[in-house]
């Protein structure tokens, strides 16, 4: 077996990307994200991508600064299925830290889902560490094209950035 080394650049997430990013959740879901670009032409938050030397984004997320005050909340965050446990979601999340650092904020947060344990172990791994938890929910749209509310319980998680 030999090894292949990718470069990857992260930039800014584009409406032009979204057809592409298809694998990052349904079709409400990609709404969700156009909302989001929206917000990050008024500068409320950021929404990255981290591609290949094709462009194509295997990797999103975003953070938002507006929802609580002196962090940036990171969220959305996916990584391409066949492109996990790659090193992307660091490359994703440090790109992440170095924006809400530039914007003179010094800590990072985020929710994960309590039935996503790899995710959180990624978290912990980056420094990230649990101090509550949170119900959330979100509109998911079925494969018959139904729309229902998911609800799910997630651990809070927060970084100091120095």
């Amino acid at each position: 077996m030999a090894d292949i080394t990718v470069s990857l650049t992260v930039r800014d997430l584009t409406h032009g990307d979204l057809p592409s990013c298809a694998w990052s959740g349904s079709a409400t879901h990609l709404v969700s994200m156009a909302k989001a670009l929206d917000r990050a032409a008024r500068g409320e938050v950021d929404y990255l991508a981290v591609c290949p030397p094709s462009g194509v984004p295997v990797a999103v997320g975003g953070v938002d600064y507006a929802k609580t005050p002196g962090a940036g909340t990171l969220w959305q965050l996916a990584v391409h299925e066949a492109l996990q446990s790659c090193g992307i979601g660091t490359v994703l999340i440090q790109a992440a830290e170095q924006r809400i650092r530039a914007r003179g904020l010094d800590s990072a947060e985020l929710g994960v889902e309590e039935s996503n344990p790899r995710a959180r172990a990624l978290y912990e791994r980056l420094g990230y560490v649990a101090y509550g938890s949170a119900p959330d929910s979100w509109e998911v749209e079925s494969s018959d094209g139904t729309t229902t509310r998911y609800e799910t319980m997630c651990t809070l998680m927060r970084k100091p950035l120095p």
